[in-house]
């Protein structure tokens, strides 16, 4: 048995924790920077969309989708253990193991979708 198999449960929870705070920091950080180029002209929006359509805002929006499904995951994960279920050792690692599973196919599935209709 590995160490995984033991403590997938703790990691998911403490990333819980961490992608909760990436967004609330991240996300409002990026909205600020882009109401502030709005209103600051069309020179200073230019910018701002220059690098968030480039690869390095593409790779920060990808990263901030994961961390969006991860936490959403991990949040429906924390309502089945509030109603009192998923305790035990095996159903805590499965569900566990499944915010990293859904959280990373609906992260590659949203990204298939906006290629697919914005042509990246």
């Amino acid at each position: 048995m590995t160490i995984w198999k033991w403590r997938v449960h703790a990691v998911v929870s403490i990333l819980h924790r961490i992608t909760g705070n990436a967004m609330a920091l991240g996300g409002v950080m990026l909205f600020l920077w882009w109401l502030v180029a709005a209103a600051s002209g069309p020179e200073a929006y230019q910018i701002f969309m220059g690098v968030a359509t480039g690869w390095f805002g593409l790779l920060i929006a990808f990263g901030l989708t994961w961390v969006f499904f991860q936490h959403l995951c991990s949040g429906i994960r924390h309502l089945i253990m509030d109603s009192g279920e998923g305790f035990d050792l095996d159903t805590s690692r499965t569900l566990a193991s499944a915010t990293l599973v859904a959280s990373t196919l609906l992260t590659i599935l949203t990204w298939i979708v906006i290629a697919m209709t914005k042509g990246l």
